[in-house]
């Protein structure tokens, strides 16, 4: 009986407690921390990668707007942010080539075809290579496919730059504002 006494308290020592304490502390920590992302309100998450991006409000209307984004992670997130702004840019250019088919001003004419010109691989081609690089997870190729996109955008809005007011410029500022976010979203994803 002393024997079981005595292996039961050295069992139960004061340091033996403390051990047993801090291992209990260090297996439950990280349990802990991923049962606070996935319990937390979905949106609470959509608004925490947000807040990581350079426009808050546009990401997180547009992601609480998507009805898959509380059911998913990062990537995503990033997934659906590209194909938003590809439905933006697919709505500019039809917009776009009404707006060629109403004027008679030559010069705007000029103008809105070089948009189309610029519009079109981001519609067909760009973006759609972004998402497929996503989901993939090739998320360098997809920021320098979002970096092209960019481009293609900010050249269109430089055509009308000087005059009144552009009839694209509301357009372009929401899909370059996008843009800009997906690339914050994938930057994200790079650094893992």
């Amino acid at each position: 009986m002393r024997l079981s006494l005595s292996v039961s308290s050295s069992l139960f020592s004061p340091f033996a407690l403390v051990h047993i304490i801090v291992l209990v502390s260090i297996l439950s920590l990280p349990l802990a921390q991923s049962s606070t992302l996935e319990n937390d309100d979905d949106g609470d998450l959509i608004d925490q990668i947000c807040q990581k991006t350079p426009f808050f409000d546009l990401c997180s209307s547009t992601l609480h707007s998507n009805p898959l984004s509380p059911k998913t992670d990062l990537k995503g997130l990033a997934l659906i942010m590209v194909n938003n702004i590809l439905a933006n840019a697919t709505d500019t250019l039809n917009y776009i080539e009404q707006l060629i088919k109403q004027t008679s001003d030559q010069q705007m004419e000029q103008a809105l075809a070089f948009c189309a010109e610029s519009y079109i691989p981001v519609v067909k081609f760009i973006l759609p290579q972004a998402a497929d690089a996503i989901s993939q997870g090739r998320f360098g190729f997809a920021s320098y496919c979002i970096a092209d996109a960019e481009k293609e955008i900010a050249a269109c809005d430089k055509k009308f730059s000087g005059g009144a007011q552009p009839p694209l410029s509301d357009r372009n500022d929401i899909v370059q504002k996008l843009v800009d976010v997906a690339s914050a979203l994938i930057k994200l994803l790079l650094k893992g």
